[in-house]
């Protein structure tokens, strides 16, 4: 097997070129979780991976409670299918709170002041109901609780982390936030063992060819629980050799090929950020590129035949959407044709008219 195949499986298993489900449920179900502390393109991100997805039936799904907006892993937002929260955030929130403790001591945040805060907001929020951040932090302060200094955001996701809030649906542009366990109300419970084998087959069956500690790195587990993982799945998780290191995939999804070789994908897309190691599919000269400045904004990116050649940006308008292609080096006409084709399939995923696609650079 070589770096090509280990490109065209992870393609076709995070159902890149093999969108083989109908429902954002089905999808974010198999891939595990999808990255979404940039909302937008998480909600691209998930329809790229379905028949006929767009902006409008994510979001009808996150409002008929399908896929749930949380904290489960790496303390970074993710779309996870809602049955699978609670165990999820009970698996692995736990780690996550520990290390905060530094800062939470820096904060002055401790036990009393996270009771006080879910106390406040659990009384506002029973009964089905949604605030902003901003509604949020100002029933917080007024019930004597400080939100400055970055605190009231440390307060939401600690209360995330421990399972009493979840997002809701958008307000307009702005998040929102409902309690957990009236948002997903029939949770499927699994014990820490059962947690373990499922989201190690979850993730190498979706992500794979993958290593170990690229699901370490993904999920934030010890390397003893990922290696439990492998152990519970054994049979169902084969490894193979490539350029020295172990690559763990479901047997079941080795088909080799891809029906689609051009992608525009959004900037934290779970081909880029599935992984610790993204030397494979990306040059260590266009670094930089994709994350300018290095400050963890990731740019929207142009996949050929499993490469990322190049970064894009959308110019929204009222009724129409610009592309900018920025392509590392000049692109054959064929595959350049290919990613226009993608530009207008993007435009109707945003039910509107694509404006133009500007190649620039070249």
């Amino acid at each position: 097997m070589t770096i090509r195949d280990i490109q065209n499986l992870r393609l076709r298993n995070l159902l890149l070129s093999n969108p083989r489900f109908n429902t954002p449920g089905e999808t974010v179900h198999w891939l595990g979780a999808v990255q979404a502390q940039d909302h937008a393109g998480a909600l691209f991100s998930i329809a790229l991976r379905m028949q006929g997805g767009t902006q409008k039936s994510i979001e009808k799904a996150i409002a008929e409670k399908s896929i749930v907006r949380t904290w489960p892993m790496r303390g970074t937002l993710h779309f996870v299918a809602a049955e699978d929260a609670h165990w999820m955030l009970r698996l692995l929130t736990p780690r996550i709170i520990s290390r905060s403790a530094g800062r939470y001591k820096q904060l002055e945040l401790d036990d009393h002041v996270f009771a006080k805060s879910r106390d406040l907001i659990v009384s506002e929020l029973l009964g089905g109901r949604q605030m902003t951040r901003a509604e949020v932090y100002a029933l917080l302060e007024n019930g004597g609780v400080s939100t400055g200094g970055q605190r009231g955001m440390h307060i939401i996701n600690h209360l995330a982390q421990t399972r009493i809030l979840c997002h809701g649906t958008h307000n307009e542009k702005q998040p929102t936030y409902t309690l957990l366990d009236e948002w997903v109300s029939s949770p499927r419970q699994l014990d820490e063992t059962e947690s373990i084998a499922e989201i190690t087959l979850r993730y190498f069956t979706s992500h794979g060819p993958a290593t170990l500690n690229d699901f370490v790195w993904w999920t934030g587990l010890k390397v003893s629980d990922a290696k439990l993982g492998l152990q519970l799945n054994a049979g169902k998780l084969h490894s193979m050799e490539v350029n020295g290191a172990s690559y763990w995939y479901s047997q079941e999804q080795i088909e080799m090929g891809t029906a689609k070789a051009t992608f525009l994908l959004p900037g934290f897309d779970e081909y880029m950020l599935g992984y610790t190691d993204r030397s494979i599919i990306l040059e260590p000269a266009h670094w930089a590129k994709i994350i300018p400045g290095n400050n963890g904004m990731f740019m929207p990116t142009i996949v050929i035949d499993g490469k990322v050649e190049g970064t894009w940006k959308r110019t929204l308008k009222k009724d129409s959407v610009q592309l900018d292609m920025y392509p590392f080096k000049k692109i054959p006409l064929t595959k350049k044709r290919m990613l226009e084709g993608c530009a207008k399939e993007y435009g109707k995923y945003l039910a509107k008219n694509l404006s133009a696609t500007n190649w620039l650079n070249f």
